[in-house]
């Protein structure tokens, strides 16, 4: 599954760091999503969406 999370990442001025703290995960995490080396769980994904104040679907593209 394609994601969009690093340019929300860059329209939100946020750091993997900073994100991978407000969502309560690790940086790697959030690098193996952004990699689309992993696919996150749904709790996860809507955590990210709220976080950046959009829907899933903006952020996560099914290929």
């Amino acid at each position: 599954m394609k994601n969009r999370i690093k340019e929300f990442r860059a329209i939100h001025d946020t750091t993997q760091e900073e994100l991978a703290k407000q969502l309560q995960v690790s940086r790697q995490t959030i690098l193996a999503i952004e990699k689309d080396k992993y696919d996150p769980s749904l709790k996860l994904a809507f955590k990210i969406a709220k976080f950046f104040k959009v829907s899933v679907e903006e952020i996560f593209i099914d290929k």
